[in-house]
């Protein structure tokens, strides 16, 4: 049984001047006899423009924990289906395949975890692919690198309640406006 419970984290990681490559997955990870898990097996039933699906690195590779991935927007159509299946799918897979090689999640608790990842299509993917310009490479990267920082943090409390409370005067929401006046 793992003694990890429930652990939340995310992290947003983009390229300067490609926004639709953007990644920011919000994580959960637990015993799969615990919350995580019980929210992880509802999953398991189809919403449309949500379909959740299992992080594989390709055919009959389910990763290990297993995960369940679930895009945050509706994906209305069959290109943006198509990269949350195969470009973001692969970086998920990869990306929490690496994190147990590197240690990050304990290698002999992966089949008593599982994760639940809400990751990110920028709903202008589409248009860039149907003209050959989506830069698939840097979407790979940006998935996978916010993937493994995202467990890193939640498996680390990332960010501290200290920190939090340090920065709350210093860090605003990046569409924050300041006309609306200091809180």
């Amino acid at each position: 049984m793992s003694k990890i419970i429930f652990k939340a984290g995310e992290a947003t990681i983009f390229s300067e001047g490609k926004d639709v490559t953007a990644a920011m997955p919000e994580i959960l990870i637990g015993a799969v006899d615990g919350p995580v898990g019980t929210s992880f097996a509802n999953m398991m039933a189809q919403s449309k423009g949500h379909t959740a699906m299992f992080a594989v690195r390709d055919i009959n590779q389910l990763v290990r924990p297993a995960t369940m991935m679930v895009p945050k927007v509706t994906l209305k159509d069959s290109i943006n289906i198509e990269l949350f299946g195969g470009v973001v799918q692969a970086a998920t897979a990869d990306a929490i395949l690496d994190c147990v090689i590197e240690g990050i999640i304990p290698k002999d608790q992966v089949n008593d975890l599982c994760i639940i990842s809400l990751v990110w299509i920028d709903p202008g993917c589409a248009a860039l692919a149907k003209e050959g310009k989506l830069d698939k490479a840097d979407m790979y990267k940006n998935n996978y690198d916010a993937t493994k920082l995202a467990i890193k943090r939640a498996l680390n409390d990332e960010p501290t309640i200290d920190e939090l409370i340090a920065n709350r005067h210093k860090i605003k929401h990046c569409m924050w406006e300041e006309s609306w006046g200091d809180i």
